[in-house]
């Protein structure tokens, strides 16, 4: 098919070719036609009629196929022509050899003489030699189907990109992305400016560079008898009226372009103030520091920067801070000449909003007196690109510390818990000691919920998600909340009765809810009211906001909106970093917010706050909506009690490297009448399997262990004994390694610290 189509797009293009040129088969056939007729011999005859009849046909041959190649063509030229119409980028379509054949209506508009025939004649006004830059595209596009390239020109940098359509046909595209600035520089300034390219050629000049020079320049040869430049600097320049020195500053452009302002040269013209007229329309802010740290001077561009209207006999110290050391040494430094390689950082003594900048200090000689220039560039977006790199470093360390920390504390709170809970079993509620065992057990929970905080907020916490809905879960928890806002605040709930169901953890969405509302009781210590308000969001475009983005699609949206003291702005991006917090020492730990944040996000969800101070405060979560169908939130029955189970059968292999959860976990099921095989490592585990007439119904093995770790070991052993099923403990979040036990089958998981009825019956299910 491949074959057969090239062919006839080959014999097409041919035919089209041959077309004009058809006269000539025309008049060889009547010619031919006319011997036949006229010839004296019939052999003869035929031969010339025979002759004429295939020119005849290979004419009609011709014809159709030329008709039928440029139907075709044709229909493909009006799909790509209606396709570009309407495109707000001027688009054209030429052949091989550069001739346009359509030009779409931004185009005519953007080029407006249509007497101009080729595409490198329509961009000879654009940028310098089109012809180079247009060959260069179409024979990269000839071969890879497409290609884009940048190009300079003196209203900013022009996206020429162009695709292939058919076999001589292009498509082309334009995209001017004009950099206002350097317009507003070019037109505005009076200053001298020139925008050179890649090689020295200069693209443009605004007027008053003209002026200077005399005339318009090619190359910065022109200007500059002595290359490269010396930016920041006195060059020697020639100019209209002779060679002069100015001062030279190269501003690094787009596409490879520089900007080159000729400002007056302040050593010739020292006795003359009016020679500093310049610094104002300077297009990078400036600050001139005297040695005492007092600004003598300050542009347009560094005022804006700083927040301020007049900079003039303000102290530098007063404007910026965070060098670590003093800023007046740091200029003494600089004026005696060290230290002028490197740059400081600082941020700027603003209380609108958070400012930094990139400080690069020079020593000047203005009139005998030493002075500084400080050259002020905005590094808000640096700072804050490293603040989150900081701040995603150190939350990487802590979710580190915090799984490590889980595990050992979750296997300490394990062999606790589970102790406690065999001595229970010895003990009625009557007896003294049952109130004690009790109080263990509770502080033994509470110590897990605190160990389940930590990895909250790292975001490692096993989640047992289901489908909720959030007007149940908050009717539920009503009771509970208005007993922890106390009598001084009023709760008051709002929903929207066509509210869709999320998917997430029940219990950690709750602890969320809790910590907000807790929050927002705080926050008004003479009483108020906290407003909880759910509703369906339709996002259409993505929203950003807060160095997050949110994509497109249906939400439900849940605030807590409370009538407190608010946060200070410059507070409200660290108020979900860990142990930060604003409460006075003793009032809380930090932990309330991170961890809510790292339940809502590793839900799928989003988090933003809303603040200010004196107004109150509103958190913001937004939960994708779930539609998978409708499902059934599973139903957690309460355990029966131990002392009242039924006792089974089965042999019950557990592998445990920590002797007291060993002990526990060996004792607790033996209550239950399973026949146990004790084990403190894989590799002893697998030393017992060689046993070929041991039977073994059950594993339940830790995960983490020295040597080989449990996942491996019950691979090996299940290529021998298939039909065993698995129990995994761990005191890690199961998402460590979720992946590998989805893939062992017949494999439950169970997270440390459990008791002794989760143990029992979760390896009761296993067998039944």
């Amino acid at each position: 098919m491949a074959f057969s189509a090239f062919s006839s797009k080959t014999i097409g293009q041919v035919s089209e070719r041959l077309a004009p040129k058809l006269w000539v088969i025309v008049t060889l056939a009547v010619f031919l036609a006319a011997a036949a007729y006229f010839a004296p011999n019939t052999v003869v005859a035929l031969g010339f009629a025979a002759v004429s009849a295939t020119l005849t046909a290979l004419l009609a041959a011709i014809s159709l196929s030329a008709w039928h190649y440029k139907r075709t063509r044709k229909q493909k030229f009006t799909a790509i022509s209606d396709f570009v119409a309407n495109d707000a980028s001027p688009s054209f379509l030429t052949d091989d050899e550069g001739e346009i054949s359509y030009r779409n209506n931004a185009a005519a508009l953007r080029f407006k003489d249509k007497t101009i025939q080729t595409l490198s004649g329509v961009l000879r006004d654009v940028f310098a030699n089109p012809a180079a830059v247009l060959f260069r595209l179409k024979n990269n596009a000839a071969s890879s189907g497409a290609a884009r390239e940048d190009v300079a020109t003196r209203r900013g940098h022009v996206r020429i990109s162009v695709h292939r359509v058919g076999e001589t046909s292009f498509l082309w595209r334009l995209e001017e992305m004009a950099d206002s600035k350097s317009n507003q520089r070019g037109d505005s300034l009076n200053l001298p400016l020139l925008t050179v390219g890649r090689s020295d050629a200069i693209l443009s000049m605004n007027d008053a560079a003209r002026r200077l020079i005399g005339e318009r320049a090619r190359s910065l040869d022109r200007i500059f008898p002595t290359l490269p430049i010396r930016t920041g600097k006195p060059n020697q320049i020639s100019t209209a009226t002779g060679i002069h020195s100015s001062l030279v500053v190269e501003i690094e452009g787009v596409a490879g372009r520089r900007e080159v302002f000729l400002l007056p040269n302040t050593t010739e013209h020292s006795d003359h103030p009016e020679g500093w007229r310049f610094f104002d329309e300077l297009p990078v802010a400036m600050l001139k520091v005297a040695h005492n740290s007092s600004v003598e001077m300050s542009n347009r561009l560094a005022r804006k920067l700083l927040g301020q209207e007049d900079c003039d006999g303000k102290r530098l110290p007063d404007l910026m801070e965070g060098l670590g050391r003093s800023i007046t040494d740091w200029l003494a430094e600089a004026a005696a000449g060290r230290g002028l390689q490197h740059s400081e950082f600082l941020r700027v003594s603003r209380s609108d909003k958070e400012v930094f900048v990139q400080v690069t200090l020079k020593p000047i000689n203005d009139a005998g007196k030493l002075s500084l220039i400080a050259v002020l560039n905005d590094a808000t977006e640096l700072k804050t690109l490293e603040a989150q790199f900081v701040q995603s470093q150190k939350m990487q360390a802590i979710g580190q510390l915090a799984g490590g920390v889980a595990h050992d504390f979750n296997n300490l709170l394990t062999a606790i818990s589970g102790h406690c809970d065999l001595l229970l079993l010895r003990h009625d509620q009557g007896d003294t000691d049952y109130s004690d065992l009790t109080q263990i057990n509770q502080n033994a929970n509470r110590a897990a919920a605190l160990v389940g905080q930590l990895l909250a907020f790292s975001r490692k916490q096993t989640l047992r998600p289901e489908v909720l809905d959030l007007r149940d879960t908050l009717s539920d928890m009503t009771h509970l909340l208005n007993r922890l806002i106390g009598e001084k605040v009023v709760l008051s709930l709002s929903h929207d009765p066509l509210l869709p169901t999320v998917r997430a953890d029940k219990r950690l969405l709750e602890q969320v809810l809790m910590n907000l509302v807790v929050n927002a009781r705080d926050a008004m210590p003479s009483g108020g009211e906290i407003r909880i308000e759910t509703e369906s969001v339709i996002l259409k475009e993505a929203l950003k906001r807060d160095r997050a983005v949110v994509a497109p699609g249906a939400y439900v949206s849940l605030k807590v909106k409370d009538e407190g003291v608010g946060i200070p702005h410059d507070k409200q991006r660290k108020v979900f970093e860990p142990f930060f917090t604003t409460k006075r020492t003793g009032e809380g730990t930090g932990l309330g917010l991170s961890t809510a944040y790292g339940i809502v996000k590793q839900s799928g969800g989003f988090i933003f706050i809303d603040s200010e101070p004196g107004q109150g405060t509103c958190f913001t979560l937004l939960f994708p909506v779930h539609d998978g169908g409708v499902e059934v939130a599973p139903v957690t029955a309460k355990p029966a009690p131990v002392a009242q189970s039924k006792r089974v059968d089965g042999v019950v292999l557990l592998v445990e490297d920590e002797a007291p959860v060993r002990a526990f976990a060996s004792r607790a099921l033996r209550m239950r009448g399973y026949t146990v095989l004790e084990a403190e490592s894989a590799e002893d585990a697998l030393k017992t399997l060689e046993d070929s007439d041991l039977k073994v119904d059950v594993f339940v093995t830790d995960v983490v262990m020295p040597g080989m770790d449990g996942p491996s070991w019950v691979r090996k052993a299940l290529e021998d004994r298939p039909g065993v099923r698995v129990v995994f403990v761990s005191g890690y979040a199961e998402d460590a390694f979720g992946d590998t036990q989805a893939r062992i089958p017949n494999s439950v998981f169970l997270p440390k610290p459990f008791s002794l009825t989760e143990l029992t019956e979760t390896v009761q299910r296993q067998l039944h």
